[in-house]
């Protein structure tokens, strides 16, 4: 019988792979969130916010404003708005793109395919360019954001999961607790920051966006987004979006909430999931 630490080990490793190869989860579930519940130890995956959770981690709900169709053959990785244009990233082996569309009509403008051998992941624009994440290859790639052109990349320490910017470097997840700060001239990493909930380790962070200076995330395989503080790395408040997508419009290959892109000129925020059919505007409110 392994230890409780050795046994979230391989629960977090388990949870990990089922999420880039798209397996349903519904055998084991039970039994990893007891392993992951249960393990004290600082290496546990903890659900981090129970019920009990202190007045100290704010509690939103959303409340839905608007929504547009989208395609439910895209394992959305990444979402981006700008300038009037909806730029989406996305995943799995031999289906990983990176697209624009124009935003009102949904209409795809540009669409480029990442090749069999390369995993997409989280997308970030930064000045005139495009970056893009790759899962296991360790490269994060750079597009020519008005041609969409690939023109190189970099090589990252790990996984490539979630990726932003504030303006004048680039932060990426990797599926641990630590977010990666890099220098947009060479790729290198300025600073590491590691993020706790309750003072403890959040893992399984995933998609990433930067809004009014602070860093929203999805959390892989829950249905919410957390809010950290981007300067000491704790949650400051948590979004529960359960039922966002109804059980009536969920699909056998209806994967997990991941997507979040806020419009800088209309202060709006969508949300979305791998393979569902809508972007949700989304409004927060306070949870009594």
């Amino acid at each position: 019988m392994p230890t409780s630490a050795s046994a979230a080990q391989t629960a977090i490793a388990a949870l990990v792979q089922a999420r880039q190869t798209n397996r349903r989860l519904k055998r084991w579930a039970p039994l990893l969130a007891a392993l992951l519940l249960t393990n004290a130890g600082p290496t546990a995956h903890a659900r981090q916010a129970s019920d009990s959770s202190p007045a100290s981690i704010a509690q939103y709900r959303v409340q839905v404003l608007d929504r547009k169709p989208q395609s439910r053959s895209l394992f959305v990785q990444g979402l981006e708005i700008h300038a009037g244009k909806l730029y989406v990233g996305t995943g799995l082996y031999g289906q990983s793109r990176l697209m624009r569309y124009d935003f009102d009509s949904g209409a795809l403008e540009v669409s480029r395919d990442l090749g069999r051998h390369l995993f997409g992941e989280g997308i970030t624009l930064l000045g005139e360019k495009i970056y893009q994440l790759t899962w296991r290859k360790r490269r994060l790639l750079i597009y020519d954001r008005a041609t969409m052109v690939l023109e190189g990349g970099w090589t990252i320490p790990g996984q490539g999961w979630g990726l932003t910017n504030n303006g004048k470097q680039l932060i990426y997840s990797d599926g641990s607790d630590q977010l990666f700060f890099l220098s947009t001239a060479d790729g290198s990493i300025e600073r590491t920051l590691r993020v706790t909930q309750q003072g403890k380790p959040l893992r399984l962070i995933n998609e990433l966006e930067w809004i009014n200076g602070q860093l929203w995330a999805n959390v892989w395989g829950q249905d919410i987004i957390v809010i950290i503080d981007p300067d000491d790395g704790t949650v400051k408040a948590r979004i529960d979006l359960t039922g966002l997508l109804p059980a009536a419009e969920r699909e056998r290959t209806t994967d997990v909430l991941n997507g979040i892109a806020h419009d800088a000129a209309t202060g709006n925020i969508w949300v979305t999931g791998k393979r569902w059919p809508w972007l949700y505007h989304i409004r927060l409110e306070p949870q009594s």
